[in-house]
């Protein structure tokens, strides 16, 4: 039997070399066939047997059942995609460029592999057991790969500094999921790299320090005042210094005093700036107008909607956005009508001028929803976060989606 190849070029051997190996190469070749057609529930041990060209004993040598079976795909998968994948990032120095081809190859592979995508999203994913296997360890590791490029375009002044690397990754990893799910569930596109440039189009607003051409239309008295405030917060008023203030905000020691007299009337600036904020959200908690505020409320609404229920949260995360079978049905058809209202949001935002006219509505929906997915399930199943923490994370991510969309709206929500 032949390895498995794709139409673009690799070719993924389960196992190495030598007869034992061979045999377990096989089964695995023979499972992820028929498993990614079938699912977990729809086969039985013989039939792999049979295709394999193996006794059902032989497999139980190598395997103690299904789902043992089903979580080595992965495993033995990944081991391969990171290779490829260090292959792919070699010689490639700019961090900007190491993120797009990343995201890239992982749309591109999941195209091509749609059999071991479907597996891992749809099957191993969707199982509570997957999270304490070594294949999972391998994801993590593959997670790993993205955060160490983000971490590494902040480190070189390329990526903002001011939010959380990890909630990046969680975004990015989470909006990928989504991709290849609207591809193999959902059909909502036939090849989920046709999104490509689309999604980078968000990561790049959300996540790439501007231009000097983009921050000379940045308000510098605003700049000001939110360094003011983190230094404030660090420090006492009497300690904190004009100089750390500027340093913070990328100013000049002069630029300051262009915009307040001293430091008490910056202290007053934005304790005023932060009441009007506090009395314009609160004159539209019941009827929001405006396109970027609606949408930030929605997210955070979102948020709070799915973990004040968390045991049906744990149920959706794990045994219906993953399951092939949810996508289908007529649950799907209203979850895909409310999510279909983040969608309209987008689009009346383009239509107010609010967003950009280039965002792709469903690419940022399915970056939202990916999101959300990533961050409940390290907070609920993997138990990584306080409560605290959660509020600050969410905070985070509902800024930096605002980003992803439009710079007007990311600035409205720094401030």
């Amino acid at each position: 039997m032949q390895p498995v190849s794709g139409n673009n070029g690799y070719s993924l051997h389960f196992g190495g070399e030598g007869p034992g190996l061979s045999t377990r190469w096989r089964i695995l070749s023979a499972a992820e066939e028929i498993m990614s057609e079938k699912g977990l529930a729809g086969f039985c041990i013989s039939e792999i047997a049979r295709k394999a060209g193996v006794t059902d004993s032989v497999i139980y040598q190598y395997y103690k059942g299904k789902q043992d079976l089903l979580f080595s795909i992965p495993a033995e998968r990944m081991k391969e995609v990171m290779s490829l994948l260090q292959e792919q990032l070699s010689g490639i120095q700019d961090v900007w460029s190491r993120l797009r081809k990343m995201v890239w190859f992982h749309l591109r592979y999941n195209d091509t592999y749609r059999g071991y995508a479907r597996l891992l999203l749809l099957e191993c994913r969707s199982s509570k057991a997957f999270y304490s296997t070594p294949a999972y360890k391998l994801v993590r590791q593959y997670a790993g790969i993205l955060l160490s490029i983000l971490e590494q375009g902040v480190k070189e002044g390329r990526f903002r500094s001011d939010v959380n690397a990890r909630l990046i990754r969680d975004i990015v990893l989470g909006a990928l999921d989504m991709e290849t799910i609207g591809a193999l569930a959902s059909k909502e596109v036939g090849q989920s790299e046709t999104d490509f440039e689309d999604f980078m189009r968000l990561v790049e607003s959300m996540i790439v320090v501007k231009r000097p051409t983009d921050e000379a239309r940045i308000n510098r008295a605003d700049a000001i005042m939110n360094a003011a405030e983190k230094v404030f917060a660090e420090k006492d008023f009497t300690s904190a210094t004009i100089g750390q203030i500027a340093k913070l905000a990328g100013v000049a020691d002069g630029t300051i005093y262009e915009h307040f007299e001293n430091k008490e009337d910056i202290l007053f600036s934005l304790a005023a700036k932060r009441f009007d904020t506090f009395l314009a959200d609160a004159g539209e908690v019941f009827e929001i107008r405006n396109p970027a505020r609606k949408l930030r409320r929605m997210i955070k609404f979102h948020f709070s909607s799915f973990l004040s229920e968390r045991q049906f949260l744990k149920v959706f995360l794990l045994q219906l956005q993953l399951s092939l079978r949810f996508y289908g049905s007529k649950a799907y058809d209203t979850f895909r009508t409310y999510f279909q209202l983040v969608e309209e949001v987008i689009e009346e935002g383009k239509a107010a001028g609010v967003f950009y006219p280039e965002v792709n509505a469903r690419v940022f929906r399915n970056m939202f929803l990916g999101a959300f997915s990533h961050m409940a399930l390290r907070w609920l199943i993997l138990h990584e976060s306080t409560d605290t923490d959660r509020m600050e994370e969410i905070n985070q991510v509902t800024q930096l989606l605002s980003a992803a969309v439009s710079a007007g709206a990311a600035q409205d929500a720094a401030n």
